[in-house]
């Protein structure tokens, strides 16, 4: 098979202005965005806020803004505005009537124009950029209308063909614009398309303003493509869905990226002498270990701690093997609450040390200490 040319490595995704983290808590799951704002309004929002060489930033913040302005606003608005325009005042057909003034020209231009751009920035690999100049027609368009005000050429029927070639240079632009959008957001281009009543243009098929058939009848009912959202109300179902999942996912993601011996190379908030003195660490002696079988990286460990015998779940499989686990005297957290991971109770953390690789290995006193003493 042949190797590829050239490849894309895209930049990180942030949550606010840090990585998102299961112990954080603030991991937002495309399954979850897609629940609340759809798939295509989630597809533009990650491409388009990934630019080709920074990091981007989500939110739901970010989401509701995005889909109110740029989808509901610029393109779903102007797609109904254009289609119930043509059904009020031509009963939906669209035909060019040639009534052209120099106005149009700069669309036609505009329009021409981002579709070159959008073929040079995907040649770059710039999808942000090319989602922003597919947009451009959009944002011209709406600007078409304010410009041309087709509400006051209906007044006039000495305009009605001037009125009429309006309708088609819009017509014309948003199919340009949904044919370009397909790869990007195919479902929405398809629904735009469909109520143009038109297919989807090639590339090679949009070098020229004017392919759009005269004559074509739109939809007599045009669908509102994304409806506006509110954020209290947005924001107030994420904090019942947050609140509803809270002791589930807590617990089981939290637990589990401890287990993973939770190596953070964050900087950590900084913490007083108080707070660090409400961790007891003590030394531990690994009698049995085994591998758990509903996980691909967890390892059971019981460890004698003094007197006592803790069950700890540590994610080191990769690391160490349950046979080389045994007899190990390591440094352990003592004092966690329990948490359940892959149907088990970890009364404890095994500490670990992490190197830039992200290999692992277990911290052991450097002389052979009791099982139990204290660790200061």
């Amino acid at each position: 098979v042949e190797l590829p040319k050239q490849v894309f490595g895209h930049p990180w995704l942030l949550q606010g202005d840090g990585k998102m983290s299961k112990s954080k808590g603030n991991v937002l799951y495309a399954d979850t965005l897609v629940d609340f704002f759809g798939v295509d309004a989630v597809r533009y929002f990650v491409l388009h806020e990934m630019p080709f060489d920074n990091d981007g930033v989500i939110s739901w913040e970010l989401m509701v803004e995005r889909m109110n302005s740029d989808l509901a606003n610029i393109l779903g608005n102007l797609v109904n505005r254009t289609i119930s325009m043509s059904n009020k005042y031509f009963g939906g057909v669209v035909a060019d009537k040639g009534a052209a003034e120099a106005v149009d020209e700069d669309l036609k231009a505009t329009v021409l124009e981002a579709v070159k751009k959008v073929e040079a920035k995907m040649e770059q690999l710039r999808v942000a950029d090319a989602i922003t100049e597919i947009f451009n027609i959009f944002r011209r368009s709406n600007k078409y209308i304010d410009e041309t005000t087709p509400w006051t050429l209906a007044k006039d029927e000495a305009k009605k063909d001037r009125l009429a070639t309006v309708l088609y240079n819009l017509s014309e632009a948003i199919a340009i614009g949904a044919s370009l959008l397909e790869p990007f957001m195919p479902e929405t281009s398809g629904k735009i398309l469909a109520q143009l009543n038109t297919g989807k243009r090639e590339l090679a098929q949009m070098d020229v303003f004017g392919m759009y058939e005269s004559g074509t009848k739109v939809t007599d009912k045009p669908e509102i493509l994304f409806a506006r959202m509110d954020i209290k109300e947005v924001m107030a179902k994420v904090e019942e869905m947050n609140a509803a999942n809270a002791p589930a996912v807590q617990t089981e993601a939290e637990a589990e990226e401890k287990a993973d011996d939770g190596i953070d190379l964050e900087a950590k908030p900084e913490i007083t002498y108080d707070d660090f003195a409400k961790l007891q660490f003590q030394v531990g002696e690994i009698i049995a270990c085994e591998a758990v079988p509903k996980s691909k990286k967890l390892l059971c460990s019981q460890v004698k701690v003094g007197s006592q015998v803790r069950q700890i779940l540590s994610g080191i499989k990769a690391y160490y093997s349950p046979e080389e686990m045994v007899g190990k005297k390591v440094m352990v957290v003592t004092n966690l609450k329990p948490a359940k991971l892959a149907g088990m109770v970890s009364e404890g953390m095994l500490l670990c040390a992490e190197d830039a690789e992200g290999n692992l290995a277990l911290m052991r006193p450097e002389k052979d200490m009791p099982a139990g003493a204290g660790i200061s």
